[in-house]
């Protein structure tokens, strides 16, 4: 294992250095299909890493955001974000980074985040513990809703009443909340302390692929809005400290009786 997560280790920051290099400056720009934005650097840094892991692993699997792909493997699969945060990078806002999750069948095994601006490398492996740095990370230990900060989703393009309903529905209860605009500048900090409870109503794999596992081995834990862990397949869940998350789910719950139906994604 030691070898693949340095092996995206390296692609991670290669990734990362062109977005440093590309930052603040012109580039062209585009808009997919479901109305989010996508740079020519992304498709540049998903390139880089995905020849990186060709390169050594020719017959492993690659799903990127930028080229898609079917994400059911029994072997090692790689989920590419090149540039989590796209949003805040071409608004020359820092908080954005590059997500590299490792899948085997359907379990989450390692992650690798890079967020440039901050020259943070977030390293996780299951059973290994999490690092930043070198350093290793540990979640809050914040026990009541009162003192802790919500990080919350900050789209509001799809079901936006259900969003706005939790958000009514729980940031009340907390100490504070904030928005970054990126999953991996979420999930990053509730592992490193920074935050306390993440909520996510609707992520792709690519946004969170990478993330959760470092949240796990930060001490932290993720589950979906019914308590479940997370499968590839999964878009909605909450990520905390541990301590949290019942508090969290419970409110959940009485929003879902109030709306007669699943209110995950």
């Amino acid at each position: 294992m030691e070898s693949i997560v340095k092996i995206g280790e390296n692609a991670v920051r290669e990734a990362g250095a062109l977005l440093l290099d590309n930052f603040n400056k012109p580039y062209t720009i585009e808009k997919k299909t479901d109305q989010s934005l996508v740079t020519e650097i992304d498709k540049k840094a998903e390139n880089i890493i995905a020849a990186h892991i060709r390169s050594s692993f020719p017959h492993h699997r690659i799903i990127g955001e930028e080229s898609g792909s079917n994400i059911e493997s029994d072997e090692y699969l790689w989920v590419i974000d090149p540039i989590d945060g796209t949003h805040n990078f071409i608004r020359g806002i820092k908080q954005f980074g590059v997500s590299l999750g490792i899948i085997k069948g359907s379990e989450f095994i390692a992650g690798i985040v890079f967020l440039p601006a901050e020259n943070k490398m977030y390293i996780a492996e299951k059973g290994s513990g999490a690092f930043c740095n070198g350093n290793r990370c540990a979640v809050s230990n914040v026990k009541m809703l009162s003192d802790a900060t919500l990080l919350f989703d900050s789209g509001f393009k799809v079901k936006d009443e259900l969003k706005i309903e939790i958000f009514r529905t729980i940031a009340p209860k907390m100490f504070n909340v904030r928005m970054f605009g990126a999953s991996v500048i979420n999930l990053t900090y509730v592992a490193g302390g920074i935050g306390d409870v993440l909520i996510e109503c609707d992520d792709n794999l690519w946004d969170y692929a990478a993330g959760i596992t470092i949240v796990a081995e930060a001490g932290g834990l993720v589950t979906d809005f019914r308590g479940h862990p997370l499968t590839p397949s999964s878009r909605s869940y909450i990520a905390s400290n541990g301590l949290l998350n019942s508090h969290i789910l419970k409110m959940l719950n009485e929003i879902e009786k109030t709306a007669g139906a699943y209110i995950g994604f």
